[in-house]
């Protein structure tokens, strides 16, 4: 151990608070198995729960109910009885976002169980970002990272902290924090990673704007850097991913029982789609060998007792389901798809409900197949039409990704993904409806007349005048107006958990199909 650097993993508020954070655990796992001194710190569970039973200045009946009744809600969240009403599921899910959203109002700020703005602090402006680490007492979260830091760095200091920011509702809370550790201990070295972090680094000409605050920043998998300035450069990364997920209050997350967050792979292997981050960041695909992943199940279902698994590949391979129908985990899981001929085969989507799959999210994108074609999305209709089918007699639910807005959509395009969901809204369970944003630095937007989306040197995103003259108000005016007022578009729509979306997805339909034990 002489020579080798202690280290704190950071997950910042505000995320879902449904499961373990994966980054972090498989990083945890990593630094362990080389022998560093890591330990973890969720402070985003923390702060969620230390806020919920902070008193809120509102008399109102809705938010005096919900604080009346704030730890029963967060047991039933944690009881798959509740996922079997819909609706009970609901009441619950908002009275604690109630609170959420008034604690938040005090500081003009949005919040809730999956999201965190400020009216007067961008996330994709780096002055701002160093504002909010300037002026960390001000952030809501500050009276409950402040006192958890304090309590970490008590127990020992380590020489090393490291945030993991995947989302840009992470960004505040992280700069925050790491001003707060900057202005207390200021000999910590301070590394930011993860998912948002490696996009800003891909913005062309990007260069650290936060030197003297953050002393690293790291783009992908962070295991290699963090074991080299951990002081285990010589060892290598184990094979065999060990995820660590002892390392967190598993049972206290707000789902029915431990969920293990797992991917089979990094990367997508299709990239080909237009308008792809993983082109523009040219991310490689990176299956893991099968074998650690079984041997990580095996380890999670021996010592945790999850009640599923979820798969977070960007798109799980047909390679990977035969795997799993050899080798099953033995409990219900779940996970992204393309929609490729295996699907339209009934048998194919049999073997996949033996093997516990409860849930796929699949991205049909659109129901007009010129724009599929245009989008390079590589998907066939009537092989969709095939899936959603056979998912369905075989038992599995489907998650449908939908967007609307590309540039090579039109209005009648949309019309199309209009009649298409429709005529196949018997075997759909949940809809996600999204307009489409396009990414700043994609090689595919250099023919689109642009213009600043978010302002901000950070931001990913721009405003394009569409091709055909459909602007998002127009899109957004058809969703509202258009696509959801038929009634079964309009029932899917009501079965979507709010916040937790596809995270609770599973649950409802385990819990109402008798596969919550």
């Amino acid at each position: 151990m002489m020579g080798k650097k202690s280290i704190l993993l950071v997950h910042p508020p505000v995320a879902k608070p449904g499961e373990a954070p994966p980054g972090i655990a498989r990083l945890s796992g990593t630094l362990k198995t080389a022998g560093i001194d890591c330990r973890v710190y969720d402070a985003n569970l923390a702060g969620l729960f230390d806020l919920l039973h902070k008193p809120v200045a509102s008399n109102d009946t809705w938010t005096k109910r919900a604080v009346r009744n704030i730890d029963k809600n967060l047991l039933a969240l944690r009881t798959f009885a509740t996922y079997a009403s819909v609706d009970r599921y609901k009441r619950a899910v908002m009275d604690i976002s109630r609170i959420l959203q008034v604690a938040g109002r005090d500081v003009s700020a949005d919040l809730s169980l999956s999201n965190f703005t400020l009216s007067d602090c961008s996330p994709v402006r780096s002055g701002d970002l160093l504002r909010a680490a300037e002026d960390f007492e001000a952030n809501p979260f500050y009276f409950s990272f402040s006192r958890g830091l304090l309590a970490c760095f008590s127990e020992r200091q380590p020489d090393i902290i490291g945030f993991s920011v995947n989302f840009m509702s992470q960004a505040i809370c992280a700069f925050a924090m790491a001003g707060f550790i900057r202005k207390r201990f200021p000999g910590v070295r301070i590394v930011f990673g993860g998912g948002l972090i490696t996009s800003w680094m891909h913005i062309p000409g990007f260069s650290n704007p936060f030197a003297g605050l953050v002393d690293d920043l790291v783009s992908g998998p962070g295991e290699g850097f963090l074991l080299e300035i951990c002081g285990a450069a010589s060892r290598t990364i184990p094979e065999v991913s060990i995820h660590d997920f002892k390392a967190f209050p598993v049972e206290t997350y707000l789902s029915p029982g431990p969920v293990i967050p797992l991917a089979a792979s990094r990367g997508c292997y299709w990239r080909k789609c237009a308008f792809c981050p993983e082109k523009s960041e040219k991310s490689g695909y990176h299956p893991e060998n099968f074998e650690a992943i079984r041997h990580q199940m095996e380890n999670s279902v021996r010592e945790l007792s999850p009640v599923l698994i979820h798969f977070l590949d960007n798109a799980l391979s047909p390679k990977f389901f035969n795997q799993i129908f050899v080798r099953p985990p033995g409990v219900p899981w779940y996970g992204f798809a393309r929609i490729t001929a295996h699907l339209a085969d009934p048998d194919f989507a049999r073997t996949l409900k033996a093997s516990g799959c409860v849930m796929l999210k699949l991205g049909v994108e659109s129901g007009d197949q010129a724009v599929l074609e245009d989008l390079k999305k590589g998907i066939d209709l009537s092989v969709v039409s095939k899936a959603l089918q056979n998912l369905k007699s075989a038992g599995i639910a489907t998650y449908v990704y939908l967007l609307f807005g590309t540039p090579t959509e039109t209005r009648k395009s949309a019309e199309k993904t209009l009649a298409f969901t429709l005529a196949h809204a018997s075997a759909i369970d949940f809809l996600n409806l999204a307009v489409f944003n396009l990414p700043a630095f994609s090689q595919d937007a250099a023919g689109l007349e642009t213009n600043e989306f978010y302002p901000g040197d950070l931001s990913l995103y721009r405003e394009f005048a569409h091709p055909h003259g459909w602007n998002r108000d127009q899109v957004r005016r058809f969703l509202a107006k258009e696509f959801k007022k038929p009634a079964p578009i309009r029932a899917i729509l009501q079965n979507d958990p709010p916040f937790f979306t596809s995270n609770h997805a599973p649950f409802l339909v385990m819990a109402q199909t008798g596969l919550s034990g």
